[in-house]
C-alpha cells in the first residue's frame, strides 16, 4: 500500500510540473484559431489548425516594400515546414479527422500535434524552430496503423504571392551510405532588395538499404513537393522527419546555397542530435525562470510570457523586437519603444546577452538615427519610431508618431545605462553603450527651446500617450529626456570622460508639469480627457522620478480611472507594479490579472494586443506583465550595484513567487 501510494504522489507531482510547463488546445475552431508560434529568434513558425500545416513563415532581419503603407514589412518567406498526408489514395484534411489536439511544451519548445484518420490511423506531429540552429527547423512524423494501410506523406514547399521569380529544384547526392535529396526554393522579395531561399530533406530511420524512393512532383511556380509511399501493417508504427532551412541575402551573400549546406548538415546530424542540442538550449535558457507556487493560470500565462519572448529574441545577432515578435507581420515586424521600455527589462534581468543583441540592431543604426536628427534640424541622434532594417524611419506617413514621437531615443539611451547597471561591463559601455548616450544627449539638449529659466520646454510632440498629438511639455517626453541627459553624465564619469556642463543645465531646466493639487500633469494642455495607455505613471517607473510614495499614489488615483479599456494590455501592468512597491497586493493583483486575461484569444490563450483583439501574439503585453511580476511582486530593482530586492510582496492567490537566474551572477530571488 505504501509502495501504491508513493508511485500515484509520484504521478501526482509529475502531472502538476506538466500542467506548468504545457499549453493545450483540444475544443479547436478552425474560425476562431488564433496560431502559437515555435521560433529561435531567427526563424518563426505559427501554427495552423490544418493538419501537419504551418501557417506563416517569419524570417528575421529581412524587410521589404510591399503590403500597405509604402513602408517595409518584415517578410514572409517560403512556408517549407509544410506538410501532405494521402491515407489510402485520399489527400486528409479537417474534414478527415478526429481527436484533433495540439499541445506546446514551453519547456523544450516543441509542439505536438495529435489526431486520428477514421478507424485506419493514428497521427503524431512535432514541430520545433530549432534553437542551436538560427535558420532551421525540424518535424517529426509518427504514424501508427490501426489497420493494414497505404500512406504517402509528402515534404511541401510553398510561395507566397508576394515573392518574384520563384524557381524550384530538386536535387540528389548520392553517397555509400546515404543519399541526400534537397527540395529547394529561392525566389527575390517582391522589390528584389533580397533573395530568399529555402531547403528541405527527409529524415528516414537509419535503417541501411530500407530508405523508401523519393519522388519529386513539381506542380508550378507556387508549389513542389517530395514523397515517398510506405504500406503499414496493423499495429505497425512507422516514423521520420523533415528538417529545413530558410536563409536571406540579409543572412548570407549566396542564400540559395547556404540553405542548401544548412540542410544537409542538419539531416547528417540526424534526429537524436538535434533534439539532444535542441532541448539543452532550452535548458540553458530555463535557468532564467519565474515560478508561481499556488495559482497555475497564473503560473502558465507568466511561462508563457516568458517563453514568447525567449523564442524571438537570441544572442550573438543585432536583430531587436516587433510588438508581434516573430509571430506574424503585425505592425510590419518593425521595432518600437516597445521593445526597450516594455520587453526589453524582463529580458535584461532574466538573459543579458539576449538584451545585449537588441542593444546592438540600435548601435548599429546609430549613424542613420544621426542623419534623421540632422534633417529635423537637431543634433545627435534621433531614433525612428519605427525602425526595420537600416534603421531610418518607417513609420507611414499618415501616422504622425513618426516626426514628433521623441522619447524613443530616451527610451534607447536609458536601456543602454539599465545594461551597463545589470553587467557592470566598462568596456561595453565605452564601445557601444556610450555613443548611443552621448548622441542622444546632444539631441535632448538641441530639443528643448529654452524659453527661461526652468521652462527649457519640450514643445509638439506625441507621448506615450497617443491619442493627445502635438502637444507641449509632455510629462514622459520631458522625463525620459531629463532621465537620458543625466544618466549620459553618469556614463561619462564611469569612463573618466568629461560631460558636456550644458546636458545637466538642461536636464535641470525641463519642466514636469503639475495640476494645483499636485498631480503631475500629463501635458500643457491636459484636461483629463480618457487616455490610450500610461504616460504620466511610467515616471515612477521605468523612471525614478516621481518617487515620493504620496505623489505616486496622487498620480495613480487620477490617472487610473481614464485608463481606456480599449488601450493596450501593457498600461494595466504598470499600474499593477507600482500598487505593488506601494504595499497595495490586491489591488495590484486585480490589475495584473486585466493585464493579461481580457486579452486571451482561443485556443492556446495568446495574448491580443487589446480586450477582444484579434492580432497577437503580443509581445508587448507580455513584457508588461513580466515587469509586474519582477518589479513589483518580485521587488527587484536595477542599481548601480547591479540587481537587487528592495522589497517584494505577494497577493493573496501566490503562496510563493521565486525568481531564478537574475542578472550576470544567476541570482536567486524568493518571495514568500
Amino acid at each position: 500500500m505504501r509502495y501504491s501510494l508513493s508511485l500515484l504522489l509520484v504521478a501526482l507531482l509529475c502531472t502538476c510540473v506538466r500542467a506548468q510547463w504545457t499549453i493545450t488546445a483540444t475544443d479547436i475552431d478552425p474560425a476562431n484559431y488564433y496560431g502559437i508560434t515555435v521560433a529561435n529568434g531567427t526563424v518563426g513558425l505559427v501554427s495552423s489548425p490544418e493538419p501537419m500545416r504551418v501557417k506563416d513563415v517569419v524570417l528575421n532581419g529581412v524587410f521589404d516594400n510591399y503590403q500597405r503603407g509604402r513602408v517595409s514589412n518584415i517578410l514572409k518567406t517560403f512556408n517549407h515546414m509544410n506538410l501532405n498526408l494521402d491515407v489510402d489514395g485520399r489527400r486528409i484534411g479537417r474534414r478527415d479527422i478526429s481527436n484533433f489536439r495540439q499541445e506546446l511544451n514551453m519547456q523544450t519548445a516543441e509542439l505536438v500535434t495529435t489526431f486520428d484518420v477514421g478507424d485506419k490511423l493514428s497521427v503524431r506531429h512535432t514541430l520545433l524552430s530549432l534553437r542551436h540552429l538560427p535558420y532551421t527547423a525540424l518535424a517529426q512524423v509518427q504514424l501508427t496503423a490501426k489497420r493494414a494501410v497505404d500512406v504517402t506523406p509528402m515534404s511541401v514547399i510553398e510561395a507566397p504571392d508576394h515573392l518574384r521569380d520563384v524557381r524550384n529544384t530538386y536535387s540528389e547526392i548520392d553517397r555509400p551510405h546515404v543519399l541526400i535529396g534537397l527540395l529547394t526554393s529561392y525566389a527575390d522579395s517582391p522589390t528584389g532588395a533580397h533573395r530568399v531561399a529555402a531547403s528541405t530533406s527527409f529524415i528516414f530511420p537509419e535503417v541501411h538499404g530500407q530508405e523508401p524512393k523519393v519522388i519529386h512532383e513539381d506542380w508550378d511556380f507556387g508549389m513542389h513537393l517530395a514523397k515517398f509511399h510506405r504500406k503499414l501493417a496493423a499495429g505497425e508504427t512507422y516514423s521520420f522527419a523533415v528538417v529545413g532551412s530558410a536563409t536571406a541575402t540579409e543572412h548570407f551573400a549566396d542564400p540559395l546555397n547556404e540553405a542548401e549546406r544548412l540542410t544537409i548538415f542538419a539531416k547528417l546530424e540526424g534526429t537524436e542530435r538535434l533534439l539532444r542540442r535542441h532541448r539543452a538550449a532550452w535548458a540553458e535558457l530555463w535557468k532564467s525562470d519565474i515560478q508561481i507556487e499556488g495559482n497555475l493560470r497564473d503560473q502558465v500565462a507568466v511561462r508563457s510570457a516568458l517563453y514568447h519572448l525567449y523564442s524571438f529574441v537570441r544572442e550573438g545577432q543585432a536583430y531587436s523586437l516587433s510588438p508581434m515578435g516573430l509571430s506574424g507581420l503585425g505592425y510590419n515586424g518593425h521595432v518600437f519603444w516597445d521593445t526597450e521600455i516594455w520587453m526589453y527589462p524582463g529580458i535584461l534581468a532574466l538573459q543579458p546577452e539576449l538584451a545585449k543583441s537588441i542593444l546592438q540592431y540600435r548601435y548599429n543604426r546609430l549613424p542613420a538615427a544621426r542623419t534623421n536628427a540632422f534633417a529635423h534640424g537637431y543634433a545627435g541622434a534621433m531614433y525612428p519610431w519605427e525602425s526595420a532594417d537600416d534603421g531610418s524611419e518607417d513609420t507611414p506617413v499618415w501616422a504622425l508618431t513618426g516626426p514628433f514621437q521623441h522619447h524613443i531615443s530616451g527610451d534607447i539611451a536609458w536601456a543602454m545605462w539599465k545594461y551597463y547597471q545589470t553587467t557592470g561591463d566598462r568596456e561595453w559601455l565605452r564601445s557601444t553603450g556610450w555613443p548611443v548616450m552621448r548622441e542622444v544627449a546632444n539631441f535632448f539638449a538641441s530639443r528643448v527651446d529654452r524659453t527661461a529659466p526652468g521652462a527649457y520646454n519640450i514643445d509638439n510632440v506625441i507621448g506615450a500617450n497617443e491619442w493627445e498629438e502635438n502637444i507641449d511639455n509632455n510629462a514622459y517626453t520631458n522625463g525620459m529626456a531629463i532621465t537620458a541627459l543625466r544618466y549620459a553624465t553618469q556614463a561619462a564619469g564611469v569612463l573618466g570622460l568629461e560631460a558636456n556642463p550644458d546636458w545637466e543645465t538642461v536636464a535641470a531646466n525641463i519642466p514636469i508639469l503639475k495640476f494645483p493639487d499636485g498631480t503631475t500633469r500629463e501635458n500643457a494642455t491636459y484636461d483629463g480627457v480618457v487616455i490610450k495607455q500610461a504616460d504620466v505613471n511610467l515616471l515612477s517607473w521605468p523612471m525614478d522620478i516621481v518617487r515620493d510614495p504620496a505623489a505616486i499614489r496622487k498620480d495613480l488615483a487620477y490617472y487610473e480611472p481614464r485608463l481606456s479599456p480599449e488601450g493596450p494590455a501593457m498600461g494595466s501592468a504598470i499600474l499593477a507594479l507600482l500598487y505593488a512597491r506601494l504595499g497595495e497586493r490586491e489591488k495590484a493583483y486585480q490589475l495584473f490579472e486585466q493585464s493579461y486575461q481580457p486579452n486571451e484569444v482561443p485556443p492556446f490563450g495568446v495574448l491580443a494586443e487589446t480586450a477582444g483583439g484579434t492580432n497577437p501574439y503580443f509581445a508587448t503585453g507580455a513584457g508588461g506583465m513580466l515587469q509586474a511580476v519582477l518589479f513589483g511582486f518580485g521587488g527587484l530593482e536595477f542599481t548601480d550595484g547591479g540587481i537587487v530586492q528592495k522589497s517584494g510582496t505577494l497577493p493573496q492567490a501566490w503562496k510563493s513567487l521565486t525568481i531564478t537566474g537574475v542578472g550576470q551572477d544567476g541570482k536567486t530571488f524568493v518571495v514568500r
